[in-house]
């Protein structure tokens, strides 16, 4: 689950049993709930706490603000074709005019003209330059993509993913993320 990550939901950072985070970009996350509700089913291990604490009438315990899955989850081979993953390889910017607002997609040789809708056809673009571009071939509309459409792995999702944090990390959760990033000489 992901959520509105913010200092008062209290989330916890979810790690695989080899202690890399499930994903980076959406960030890996349960709220509080989730993962204490986790605790109990003795699905993961407490990796670090928050001070904060929550308590019933017979019951307290601290929040957790890092697990690890006592299982480890094979990470996906290929990422899914969806409209997030295609607009994190293409950076959140459209691929004509690197606009970053109104993004929706573009078929680079149009769905009229025999184009198919695949990680090799597919850019993100900003809506004005959809509506220019519109049933045209790139060349007829005087239109290139500025990186050709590929598939993506999944690293190159990740690596793209880095470049968008999300608008709250936990001091506790800092250890524990882009252990895989090259280390400055």
């Amino acid at each position: 689950m992901t959520a509105a990550l913010s200092p008062g939901s209290w989330p916890a950072l979810v790690l695989n049993a080899d202690y890399r985070p499930l994903s980076y970009y959406p960030l890996s996350v349960w709220a509080w709930q989730d993962a204490i509700k986790a605790v109990f089913l003795d699905r993961v291990n407490i990796v670090e706490y928050y001070e904060r604490q929550v308590s019933s009438a017979n019951f307290q315990m601290r929040l957790p603000s890092v697990v690890s899955l006592k299982t480890f989850i094979r990470p996906a081979r290929q990422p899914a074709f969806t409209r997030f993953n295609v607009f994190l390889r293409d950076r959140f910017s459209c691929q004509y005019c690197e606009s970053r607002d109104d993004l929706t997609f573009d078929h680079v040789i149009p769905r009229s003209r025999g184009g198919q809708t695949t990680w090799e056809n597919v850019v993100a673009a900003c809506s004005p330059c959809n509506l220019r571009k519109g049933g045209m071939m790139p060349a007829e509309a005087r239109m290139l993509p500025r990186q050709p459409p590929f598939q993506p792995t999944v690293h190159d999702l990740h690596q793209n993913g880095r470049h968008f944090p999300p608008n709250y990390l936990h001091d506790s959760w800092m250890d524990y993320l882009y252990w895989d990033t090259e280390l400055d000489p």
